[in-house]
């Protein structure tokens, strides 16, 4: 779980997720990873004190990367602890914990699940750049997925591990997609499942600070770059 700014709200989704591991997998260990890319407001403070008081609560404190970064350094963290499955969600308090039964009770048919924002309640310039990122993955790839960077999905460790690999270096302003790219061509069922999506009540989007075309050249230069190289890095994750 990536953090960034979300003092008015991190307390209750810390919580509301801790809570919810320890009541799904009563006798597993679990733990919730939050990385806290350099909040500028009182973030940090109130998640070390979550720290002291959840004892399956992880924080990790880094530099502000992006939200990109701060998701690849959570994957990194979970493969430190040599997880089994692993499921991002993001902090702002938009989704459900509920939702997490609908790609658990899939994870049988497929290593890579992704959830779907049926019903998006975001500002308009992030659903633009989710729709020209579909239709950019699917020109370029020859491949449909509906929420490719949605921030809610379950991926098993060990396949996690080989994506993580084959992750273009330098890092991408969208990891995500790119896990999303490789595990749909390595022959991974998505499914897009349907989930809850709430209104942000608290924070603001990070997003709207850039500027819109150059954050969907940047993504279409990286994802057409990234094609040339595809091929290569889907045999690696077969193997």
């Amino acid at each position: 779980m990536p953090a960034y700014n979300e003092q008015d709200c991190i307390e209750k989704v810390v919580y509301n997720w801790t809570s919810f591991l320890k009541t799904k997998f009563p006798n597993d260990n679990t733990t919730l990873i939050v990385i806290n890319d350099g909040s500028k407001d009182n973030t940090k403070v109130l998640l070390d004190e979550l720290d002291k008081k959840i004892d399956n609560l992880t924080v990790v404190h880094q530099k502000n990367g992006g939200h990109g970064n701060a998701v690849v350094n959570g994957y990194r963290k979970a493969l430190e602890l040599d997880s089994q499955y692993v499921f991002q969600t993001d902090s702002d308090d938009q989704f459900v914990s509920e939702d997490f039964d609908k790609l658990w009770d899939k994870r049988s048919q497929s290593q890579f699940i992704l959830g779907y924002r049926q019903v998006r309640h975001d500002a308009g310039v992030r659903l633009f750049i989710t729709k020209f990122l579909r239709g950019t993955i699917s020109a370029v790839y020859g491949t449909f997925i509906m929420d490719s960077n949605i921030p809610f999905r379950l991926i098993k460790g060990t396949f996690l591990k080989k994506l993580m690999d084959q992750l273009p270096n330098p890092e991408p302003f969208a990891p995500n997609i790119f896990l999303a790219v490789m595990a749909k061509k390595s022959g991974q069922e998505l499914f897009d499942i349907p989930i809850t999506h709430k209104d942000r009540e608290t924070g603001t989007v990070s997003i709207v600070k850039w500027n819109l075309w150059k954050v969907c050249i940047r993504s279409f230069k990286e994802l057409l770059r990234f094609r040339l190289e595809l091929n290569g890095k889907v045999k690696a994750i077969r193997a």
